[in-house]
């Protein structure tokens, strides 16, 4: 599903590209990320209202820097380039761009110098975020100077009747100070883009292109129990209705009790017919002896499509295999043209094997989690369902860091309901992104009662965010760290030491694996 109106983002390989297409995204225009590589036709094919190049961690002068087809400044849609975007424009236009003799890193002062569509109501000075060792030496042909800094002279340009913008600076980042008043400005001053988009959108135009594309044939869904594949189960239901077969696949790996849990949700409150298939023992075999967190995914992924594909025998006209996979997911496990590095692999998008005898249909490949959930709510779906904490497709598994065995995941899952439950009591759940344990593959040394142990090590990891793709670590009270310590020591044999996780991401992931 790719919306009418929409705004185009090239990826030169930024740790912000993601955060730009959240940027459009919460001005109510839809936006898209694109590799590099992309051809002037899909561009035009694509038939965007504006075109941003992202910024890079390459200087443009570097030998075989990424760059684009220059006929890109001439198919008449607007341009902003940021960063490494802006130097490219310099550079491809003929104007120069040099190491700079002070690199500038961090919070600088903006100096507006030309009233501008680009700087619309911006203040004069404000504060910005840079990164960047290379400056604007020498303008292209035609080009305007909008902005200074103290170490940047050519800080923001323009060219007004070609419509091409760049700004040396991150306006998306929060350190930017006018930075969402600056995208706004390229949206509408200069886009004129109306800002349409809403993620409830999605469902009266996602039902039709299901419709189409399904026909009259059966679709069989992997319902996990998250917020992803519900919301995905309950849409495709009301695009295919009963030819949507819907199969929960308890791993052994999911938390607590939560097969129970879900089962008694999907019917009682969703109305969703589902199929049952208890492969704990598949799963715990198969996984004997694997430490690697990339070859844990692979090989849950692969099983997971395997048992998939055994379900979808049973079944005549069934062709598609329906996924709750997000943008965040997508942008993570599949590196923009070799701009950046894999973090992990997804369990929906990475564990996959070459040939599959199922077609994959993913509803959600280009919405972010926040939109997702008001996709549910639009759908009538509890709200005690959609604030659930996300939970990883290869579920515990990469939480059990190291080896798996049944008797880890069982401390891990006491552990882990003792954490979420002290949450909820305490009222703060809805505060929270995401919180649960991590299960070391390290023994301490303690001291119970008058005999010393040598035991697990649990982590407490809790984090708040709005999509996942950057996170700070939720503050407690010391007191309910401390009391949710000695409720796990004290209930969950074989832990010994729990400590709790202050990393963001990044420099972290959210996950552990």
């Amino acid at each position: 599903m790719i919306s009418e109106e929409k705004i185009l983002i090239i990826d030169f390989g930024s740790q912000y590209t993601q955060l730009i297409a959240r940027r459009i995204r919460e001005a109510k225009v839809f936006s898209i990320i694109k590799p590099y590589s992309i051809s002037i036709d899909e561009i035009q094919e694509l038939t965007p209202n504006g075109i941003i190049l992202s910024g890079g961690p390459q200087s443009v002068n570097a030998e075989n820097a990424y760059s684009i087809d220059e006929e890109i400044f001439n198919i008449g849609t607007p341009i902003l380039g940021i960063c490494y975007g802006l130097q490219l424009i310099c550079k491809l236009l003929k104007g120069k761009v040099e190491p700079a003799k002070k690199r500038e890193y961090g919070k600088v002062i903006l100096k507006i110098e030309e009233k501008n569509k680009l700087f619309l109501n911006v203040k004069k000075t404000s504060s910005i975020w840079m990164s960047h060792g290379d400056l604007i030496t020498q303008l292209p042909d035609n080009f305007i100077n909008l902005a200074t800094t103290d170490s940047s002279p050519n800080c923001a340009i323009a060219n007004t009747e070609r419509n091409i913008y760049g700004v040396q600076f991150h306006p998306e980042v929060d350190h930017t100070e006018e930075g969402k008043k600056i995208i706004s400005n390229f949206l509408f001053e200069i886009c004129q883009c109306k800002g349409l988009w809403k993620s409830s959108n999605f469902i009266e135009s996602s039902i039709v292109e299901i419709q189409n594309k399904i026909g009259s044939s059966k679709a069989i869904c992997a319902l996990s129990g998250g917020v992803d594949s519900t919301v995905a189960a309950v849409i495709m239901k009301k695009a295919i209705g009963d030819n949507l077969i819907c199969v929960h696949i308890d791993t052994g790996l999911m938390r607590k009790n939560e097969s129970e849990k879900i089962e008694n949700i999907f019917r009682d409150e969703l109305n969703l017919k589902v199929f049952f298939v208890n492969a704990e023992e598949i799963f715990l075999k198969r996984l004997e002896g694997i430490i690697n967190p990339e070859e844990k995914r692979k090989v849950i992924g692969n099983t997971f499509i395997e048992l998939f594909e055994s379900e979808a025998k049973k079944y005549s006209d069934l062709k598609f295999l329906v996924q709750g996979t997000l943008y965040p997911d997508v942008i993570e496990s599949s590196p923009v043209a070799g701009t950046s590095k894999t973090i992990k692999t997804h369990h929906n998008v990475g564990g996959l094997p070459e040939k599959m005898d199922l077609l994959l249909i993913e509803p959600f490949r280009e919405l972010f989690k926040d939109e997702v959930r008001n996709i549910g709510r639009e759908l009538r779906i509890p709200e005690s369902f959609i604030e659930r904490h996300p939970f990883p497709g290869p579920g515990l598994a990469v939480r059990v860091i190291g080896e798996i065995t049944k008797e880890r995941l069982e401390i891990l899952k006491e552990a882990d309901d003792i954490f979420i439950t002290e949450i909820k009591d305490e009222n703060l759940y809805s505060e929270i992104w995401q919180a649960f344990a991590v299960l070391l593959p390290v023994l301490t040394v303690g001291v119970m009662g008058d005999s010393r142990t040598y035991e697990n090590v649990i982590v407490l990891r809790a984090i708040t965010s709005t999509d996942g793709m950057t996170a700070d670590w939720f503050r407690f009270d010391s007191d309910f760290l401390s009391k949710v310590s000695n409720e796990i020591i004290n209930n969950v044999r074989g832990i010994n030491r729990v400590v709790y996780d202050i990393s963001s991401k990044p420099p972290a992931t959210i996950e552990w694996e």
